[in-house]
């Protein structure tokens, strides 16, 4: 390992520093300016100039010399904005740390310049505290101090390194620290998120021999390890002991005892730790009932971790289970229980509870999928009649759900809740209901919205027209399509691939193949380039109207563009030539279309292999299956086996049409296994 060659000089026997040599005293000294100099130099203070500073070889008198005057006035937030301007060099954080720790104990142990210096460490470390970084910091007439020993333990811990902290731990002499509490709890964490636990405990044994005592921190860390190992046992004989030398198990004890249980299948014990909690006096977090209901979803299953969890909070009616209700109802919705979330919900209900509106858009979203809309539209309109707000996920889910089944009024009514409740702030708000309305064929309700929309205040934007002109030309309305294209350019708008794409499969739609022709070359002159949709579009069109030799000429027209076309360009030709009987010129284009890199999809395999086999010809049928087969993407389906096995048998081949009957057979019972 890499630590083990640097370690022999790792550590040199350095002499202590002078801390109040005259020398260091001038470095140190803070400006004499006036408050409202400092205070102006402050507001001019930049994190990214004193990073700058940082990387010069002169760095502890450059930074000194334009930041000590002002740092008072900043103070630790603008430590934690340099240490971010600097994650990238971690060198620099523990420059900047060790500089800006001289200034005073805030600075050096604030929580988030902590965090700050720990995150850059671990993501861009690891700093090893070499002979030449502690001789650096001492050569500044600063120190390696215990609080940024144990950001660099910690850092260690995070990348794997324990072992290197255990070796810089038993050379702390020679820095001039002693072991404190602290130091030995910031070893045994980081052994033990590094999967050493061995090592974790070997330390733990050793502190009463350097006068420390373990602490709270020490005991949880000891209890977090053995508990991802999975000796539960270990961990209730820490906690006896823990709490007979005087120390009380906090929340994070039960957590992760709790956590620990559930890992080890042993649920009852994990609703015993839980209960012992409550019995202490100590209140459980959301994070303490995550532990409990995922863990028991993880080792039970979900039916049975349902029962014991709803029979225990039944029988606890005095305790305040919010978060554990929201967590059993995360579980349940996940899921797809939402008959029992529906369940809970009315028991919620009963004790009180109202649900936030995401936990209520996670219930709905679950009930959507496995209940009748009218009961799920029961359960929306009595969370609104007892103050409930649902989002605008819930909204649009259920509005999805009524235009779906035609149910028109219903839509327009929560449509209504949806103004009255403000939920339309945005433009982007208003185009998804456009879009929702446009493609369940409501376009006219769509209009109305966007009148609503512009009495709001918004102005409707390129998208909303475009989504207008798409519902309008999917019906057929071209008349509609172009007015609203009429107004866009009114408005300033200039039209883009998708309003041209949709205008041209309007006029598909109504058989105006010229007039989405002339469309189409049309585009050129607005400056808007064709793409795969807008050629398929009017390929389709053409073969729908039996003219295959244009809709060829528009397939090379679209690969002398440069467009690659897709596996729906060829498609179509195939299937129309396939119908007119010239499987020749389809086997061509299916030829083509693989030496072009496209692949076909079950589709193309099931129309040329079915008209290969209307016309006696089976053994290219047969070599167009085997290549079908042997597509890992693509498995051939049993109206495919059956087209090749009629065939065979009208040239009076039985015998292979029994085999592959038998090839079917074995497939499906394959599949059936695997399922």
């Amino acid at each position: 390992m890499r630590s083990r060659r640097l370690l022999p000089n790792l550590l040199p026997r350095l002499p202590k520093p002078t801390y109040l040599s005259a020398q260091i005293r001038q470095r140190s000294n803070l400006s004499a300016k006036s408050g409202h100099d400092a205070a102006e130099s402050a507001a001019a203070a930049d994190p990214a100039r004193a990073v700058s500073l940082l990387a010069e070889r002169n760095w502890f008198e450059r930074i000194n010399s334009e930041f000590a005057a002002p740092l008072r006035h900043l103070g630790p937030r603008f430590v934690v904005r340099a240490l971010q301007q600097a994650a990238a060099e971690p060198l620099l954080c523990v420059r900047l740390y060790v500089w800006a720790s001289r200034f005073g104990q805030h600075f050096a142990r604030d929580r988030n310049v902590r965090r700050a210096l720990g995150n850059a460490l671990w993501r861009r470390g690891p700093v090893v505290l070499s002979s030449a970084l502690v001789a650096e910091v001492q050569g500044c007439g600063c120190v390696i101090s215990e609080e940024l020993l144990c950001v660099l333990v910690e850092s260690w811990g995070r990348l794997g390194l324990a072992h290197y902290a255990h070796e810089v731990f038993v050379q702390m002499p020679r820095l001039g620290l002693r072991p404190t509490t602290m130091v030995y709890n910031a070893v045994i964490a980081a052994s033990v998120r590094a999967g050493a636990v061995d090592a974790a405990y070997l330390r733990f044994q050793q502190m009463p021999a350097d006068g420390c005592c373990p602490d709270c921190f020490t005991y949880n860390a000891l209890v977090h390890g053995v508990c991802r190992r999975g000796i539960v046992d270990e961990a209730l004989r820490l906690v006896k002991q823990m709490e007979g030398a005087g120390i009380r198990p906090n929340v994070f004890t039960y957590t992760m005892l709790v956590d620990g249980f559930c890992n080890a299948g042993r649920a009852e014990d994990a609703v015993g730790v839980l209960e012992k909690m409550i019995e202490k006096g100590v209140e459980p977090t959301e994070a303490t009932y995550r532990a409990l209901v995922h863990g028991m979803f993880r080792s039970l299953g979900t039916d049975k971790a349902y029962r014991i969890l709803s029979k225990w909070l039944e029988s606890h009616p005095a305790l305040h289970h919010r978060d554990a209700f929201h967590t059993l109802l995360y579980c349940l919705s996940k899921n797809d229980m939402a008959k029992e979330a529906v369940e809970l919900v009315h028991k919620m209900s009963n004790k009180g509870y109202l649900l936030g509106n995401i936990m209520f858009g996670i219930v709905i979203s679950c009930a959507a999928k496995c209940l009748e809309l009218s009961y799920v539209c029961e359960l929306v309109d009595d969370f609104i009649k007892k103050g409930g707000k649902p989002g605008f996920d819930v909204y649009i889910l259920i509005i999805k759900s009524l235009l779906s089944c035609k149910d028109i009024s219903k839509a327009q009514k929560y449509l209504s809740q949806m103004v009255s409740d403000g939920l339309f702030s945005s433009v982007t708000s208003y185009n998804m209901v456009i879009d929702c309305l446009s493609k369940a064929d409501q376009v006219e309700m769509a209009k109305e919205i966007v009148k609503v929309m512009q009495e709001s205040g918004f102005l409707p934007n390129l998208v909303t027209f475009n989504t207008l002109i798409s519902g309008h030309s999917k019906l057929g309305n071209v008349h509609e399509a172009k007015a609203v294209l009429k107004m866009l350019m009114e408005l300033g708008f200039m039209p883009d691939i998708i309003t041209f794409t949709s205008l041209i499969e309007g006029l598909c739609h109504t058989h105006q193949l010229d007039d989405a022709f002339d469309c189409f070359n049309e585009m050129s002159k607005w400056g808007v380039r064709p793409n795969v949709q807008t050629y398929n579009v009017l390929i389709c069109a053409f073969c729908s109207a039996g003219n295959v030799n244009k809709a060829i000429d528009l397939l090379n027209k679209m690969k002398m563009d440069g467009i690659t076309p897709d596996v729906y360009s060829f498609n179509a030709p195939i299937s129309s030539f396939c119908r007119m009987r010239k499987i020749d010129k389809a086997h061509k284009l299916f030829t083509d279309m693989l030496r072009y890199g496209v692949a076909p999809d079950s589709y193309t395999y099931n129309t040329l292999i079915k008209a290969l086999c209307d016309e006696r010809r089976v053994d290219e049928a047969k070599e167009i299956l085997l290549s079908m087969e042997s597509s890992s993407c693509i498995a051939a389906n049993q109206h495919t086996y059956w087209s090749v096995v009629g065939a065979l048998t009208k040239i009076g081949h039985f015998s292979e049409a029994g085999e592959f009957m038998n090839k079917l057979h074995k497939r499906n019972a394959h599949l059936g296994s695997s399922a």
